[in-house]
């Protein structure tokens, strides 16, 4: 995968560009696929039904409310979705388990860190558009992440 600078670039008629607000906690600094979304709040049962089916290199957006006050996702779930074949994560709150999870292949971006896990309520929607940081993420557009900022396009850019 390129940088994103250099997609940008490459592409700026294409790109929308999230604004810079996460921060990357994965074993893996660079990550891209299809995206596939949840949208839910301060409940990641939804996160863990789709991390728990085949990934297919795909990258899952978790529009967590920016909810400061749990964690949506821990060492556990990223494991899975490491080996079921996920690219990468990102998510509009905050993750827990942070040491495990930069030793684990998989991509991840957050807010930031939270020790307090979600309460498993089933509560939350899947492969809807979400918005958060004046961008919407829209099921089955492409997502590249490094540590220069997370940016979208409708097409693949490679």
């Amino acid at each position: 995968m390129k940088p994103t600078p250099d997609l940008c670039d490459q592409y700026p008629e294409l790109v929308r560009v999230l604004e810079p607000m996460l921060l990357n906690y994965g074993g893996r600094k660079q990550f891209s696929g299809a995206i596939v979304t949840v949208k839910c709040f301060e409940d990641n049962s939804c996160v863990k039904q789709l991390v728990g089916t085949p990934g297919e290199g795909r990258v899952l957006v978790v529009d967590g409310g920016g909810s400061m006050r749990r964690a949506c996702l821990g060492d556990m779930l990223a494991e899975k979705a490491s080996s079921n074949g996920w690219s990468g994560i990102i998510i509009y709150g905050c993750i827990r388990d942070v040491d495990k999870i930069m030793a684990t292949d998989i991509g991840v971006q957050a807010l930031g860190v939270h020790p307090l896990k979600t309460e498993k309520k089933d509560i939350g929607e899947i492969d809807i558009p979400v918005t958060f940081g004046g961008l919407t993420f829209v099921p089955g557009e492409y997502l590249y992440a490094d540590n220069n900022g997370v940016v979208v396009s409708a097409e693949p850019l490679e």
